[in-house]
């Protein structure tokens, strides 16, 4: 009697059993979907690290943005300036002062004085005075103009440090009287002559026109910084 070995499948072992170990083809796909998603990662990781961009990026709709289109502080800006001083002059006159009497001569009556005094005289813009068309914006915002008084000149101050009597010449009777009295010729003449002197020279020289080249690049510069484009500035004298 021939005996055959026989086998059995014991209760629960079996290909869809747990514990089974997968067919080769299957085991093979899930490497394969491993490493792809590896090297996914990776290039994910490298591409973030080096700035690269890997698709397009879309505008998120709904959202809000803010347009600013208010006009900058102007017409308070310029009022508060109210006087510029704009320029500032630096004078030096000599004053040859003599004073004798018609008919004697100067070594008997009369003095002779040589007065050196050095002061300043100021060239100013006023900004207080201004109506509301002198400031003129456009609709846009871009573009400014401003019509302003011409510069003007201060009084000429002369500083005591700065001056002082050069020379003094006198006659017999004035220095006998001098001695007499103690009262040397007043310098009160003396000052008066120089600061109209040195009025008159500031007069003649070019300090308004700087004051005023000053004021307009003062004022362009100002502007510009609040956001205007082209800033015109004149200066005309002031109706009579």
């Amino acid at each position: 009697m021939d005996t055959q070995p026989q086998w059995t499948q014991q209760p629960g072992v079996g290909q869809g059993a747990p514990g089974w170990p997968p067919p080769p083809r299957r085991r093979s796909r899930v490497r394969l979907v491993a490493a792809v998603l590896l090297v996914l990662v990776l290039f994910v990781a490298v591409a973030g690290l080096s700035g690269l961009r890997l698709w397009p990026s879309l505008s998120i709709p709904f959202t809000s943005s803010q347009v600013d289109r208010s006009q900058p502080v102007l017409l308070k800006a310029i009022e508060d300036l109210a006087v510029y001083k704009a320029a500032s002059g630096n004078f030096q006159v000599v004053v040859d002062l003599e004073e004798s009497t018609r008919g004697i001569p100067l070594l008997i009556k009369g003095q002779r004085t040589l007065f050196v005094a050095g002061g300043t005289v100021d060239a100013e813009v006023d900004f207080s005075g201004l109506k509301a068309g002198a400031i003129k914006v456009s609709p846009d915002g871009q573009r400014v103009e401003i019509t302003l008084p011409r510069a003007r000149l201060t009084p000429a101050r002369v500083v005591p440090d700065q001056s002082r009597v050069f020379s003094r010449e006198r006659g017999l009777l004035d220095r006998l009287g001098s001695v007499l009295s103690d009262n040397p010729t007043s310098e009160r003449e003396l000052y008066r002559l120089a600061q109209a002197k040195m009025q008159a020279a500031a007069a003649q020289s070019d300090l308004r026109a700087r004051a005023e080249q000053n004021t307009r690049a003062m004022l362009v510069s100002m502007l510009r910084s609040l956001g205007y484009h082209e800033v015109t500035v004149t200066f005309r004298d002031p109706p009579g």
